[in-house]
């Protein structure tokens, strides 16, 4: 009765029980399992702090530099676009201007698509020698060689128009490009004996620039070029439309002086005739330099001598003052 009236225990199952130890393998697997669930996700967070740390700022920190200049550099791109264009202009107006070549009048020394560079400074600081190789307007002393178009009434076509013959990607159609042979007072004649143009006697030897096969030329001319004018020859003769052919034109085939854009001096373009544009030898011979006209010294020294001797009478009185 005792025994039935104390309360009962739970069982506990004991070792030797059949499934006592697997339950303890079981209830010591479960409390083992919780700490390493925990360590894993200790290393976890760890990891991820570390992908975090300050490696990881520098990157995006230099990704969002690199944004900001690529950003900046289109923000730029307009401006440099705009000023570019400014000192395009600039420089086309007082200093250097490109052209284009359209026609084969002076190969081999220049030939269709060539890009020369023309300097509109140095008739400034010199005068125009014989020999240089000029672009000049032929308005009002050439008549066109071929019919002149007019002006598009585009304005943004007349812009890029002005543009392209501002960078020598088309061709001006009123300029043209020679040689000068004869300066203002020259008399300039075809041929000699020898078939050689001369320049106030003295004959010129034109193998090295004119075009293979050439004559200096098939029409006889004898002019002497006006005052402030200029007569200009293509090197190559046979096709060159020049002063010989334009005699019965306004300016008599001589071209203004005033007409004159500057100076060809080099060419740019294609990269493969690159190269300067000297004057020829044959215009440095001292038979052109003697024959050049002496008014101009003459005159000088008449001017001159006037003042010389005033400043000597000047300087005389003075003298005489000084000794009373």
């Amino acid at each position: 009765m005792d025994d039935e009236q104390r309360p009962r225990q739970p069982a506990m199952a004991q070792p030797h029980e059949p499934g006592g130890e697997t339950r303890e393998r079981e209830g010591g697997d479960r409390q083992a399992s919780v700490p390493e669930t925990g360590g894993i996700q200790m290393t976890s967070s760890a990891t991820k702090d570390e992908a975090a740390g300050p490696g990881s700022g520098e990157d995006v920190a230099a990704s969002e530099a690199e944004r900001t200049r690529r950003r900046s550099f289109w923000r730029e791109l307009p401006v440099l676009l705009v000023v570019a264009l400014g000192l395009t202009i600039v420089i086309k107006v007082f200093a250097v201007q490109a052209f284009y070549i359209p026609s084969s009048s002076m190969e081999n020394t220049l030939q269709i698509g060539d890009r020369i560079l023309v300097n509109k400074v140095v008739y400034h600081l010199r005068s125009i020698h014989r020999g240089d190789i000029v672009v000049f307007n032929g308005l009002d002393s050439w008549d066109p060689t071929i019919p002149q178009q007019t002006a598009p009434s585009n304005p943004i076509r007349r812009f890029a128009n002005w543009i392209g013959a501002a960078f020598g990607v088309t061709a001006g159609e009123k300029d043209y490009v020679k040689r000068v042979i004869g300066l203002p007072g020259d008399h300039v004649k075809c041929c000699d004996a020898q078939e050689r143009i001369t320049v106030n006697g003295a004959p010129l030897n034109e193998k090295s620039y004119l075009y293979p096969g050439n004559r200096p030329s098939l029409i006889p001319f004898d002019t002497t070029v006006p005052a402030n004018e200029l007569w200009v020859m293509g090197d190559h003769r046979a096709v060159s439309y020049d002063s010989r052919e334009h005699r019965s034109d306004p300016g008599g085939g001589s071209i203004p002086e005033s007409k004159v854009v500057g100076r060809a001096f080099v060419v740019v373009w294609p990269m493969n005739r690159f190269g300067i544009l000297p004057i020829p030898a044959t215009f440095e011979q001292r038979a052109l330099a003697a024959a050049e006209p002496a008014a101009p010294l003459v005159l000088g020294f008449a001017g001159a001598l006037p003042l010389i001797l005033i400043k000597r009478r000047i300087r005389l009185r003075y003298r005489r003052r000084a000794l009373r």
